[in-house]
């Protein structure tokens, strides 16, 4: 809990604790998904979401913004995990589903459905029929960031939400494929929180980057998959390529258990 909170007092939305008081409370993902969706903790962040949502870009005038935390995208037993940056400020601060409404997502989700994981290549809103398979996407950091950069202090406040989230994801998580350095810098002090040994020197990113964590009492052996993020910058320079993303999100698949199918029609 934070300093300033006078003992014995339950952190509200607003309050700095609020994520580390609530998120190990959460008995399953629908109620942590809830409460990530209250959290006001980080008041630069509430600012700017809001702000983007009341302003909005020219193209989205028509659209009522999300203009709030985004929550994780995904089946609750999910054997894979996609940990990205944060959302962006007119994709899923738009639309409120994660990776939902930019070019970002629109590259991973064809990737996705390349591998057998999206039942559809395109994700445009909330309600467009897309359902994941055995993959759940969530980001380190759930609201839209100035320049797509939190501070260290917003990444470490918003930490517990996603301590937890991989927490109820339980013993059936075998793969978490991270998409960038930020996610992997992010996702290693987490994995540690969750009971997962990390190994010295830490593991160090990069694209193809495969880390074994060993089983233990809090789950079954973890693969740490790398890849480069996704946006434009890396895909428009070829940095990041299709075939490079899908060979990760199938390697993935099939150490989770899932395993390449042929995408729905």
């Amino acid at each position: 809990m934070d300093e300033t909170e006078p003992p014995g007092r339950v952190p509200g939305p607003d309050d700095a604790g609020f994520p580390a008081h609530h998120a190990p409370r959460c008995a399953g993902i629908a109620e942590l998904d809830d409460l990530v969706t209250r959290c006001r903790a980080c008041p630069r962040l509430v600012a700017w979401r809001e702000e983007v949502a009341a302003v909005k870009r020219a193209a989205f005038q028509e659209w009522d913004y999300w203009g709030r935390p985004v929550p994780g995208f995904g089946p609750p037993d999910a054997s894979v995990a996609v940990v990205g940056l944060a959302p962006a400020a007119h994709g899923g601060n738009r639309t409120g589903r994660m990776f939902t409404g930019d070019a970002t997502g629109d590259f991973l989700f064809r990737a996705l459905h390349e591998v057998g994981l999206a039942s559809q290549p395109t994700s445009a809103h909330a309600d467009d029929g897309l359902v994941l398979r055995g993959v759940r996407l969530t980001s380190p950091v759930h609201c839209a960031p100035p320049a797509n950069k939190p501070t260290p202090r917003e990444r470490d406040t918003c930490r517990a939400w996603l301590t937890r989230e991989l927490t109820l994801l339980g013993p059936g998580l075998r793969a978490i494929v991270v998409l960038g350095a930020f996610g992997w810098q992010a996702l290693l002090p987490v994995l540690a929180e969750c009971g997962r040994p990390l190994p010295r020197p830490r593991p160090v990113f990069g694209h193809g980057a495969h880390v074994v964590l060993p089983a233990t009492e809090h789950g079954q052996e973890l693969h740490l998959l790398g890849s480069y993020h996704p946006s434009q910058r890396n895909t428009f320079t070829g940095r990041l390529t299709m075939p490079m993303l899908t060979d990760v999100l199938r390697e993935a698949a099939v150490l989770g258990g899932i395993g390449p199918v042929a995408p729905e029609e």
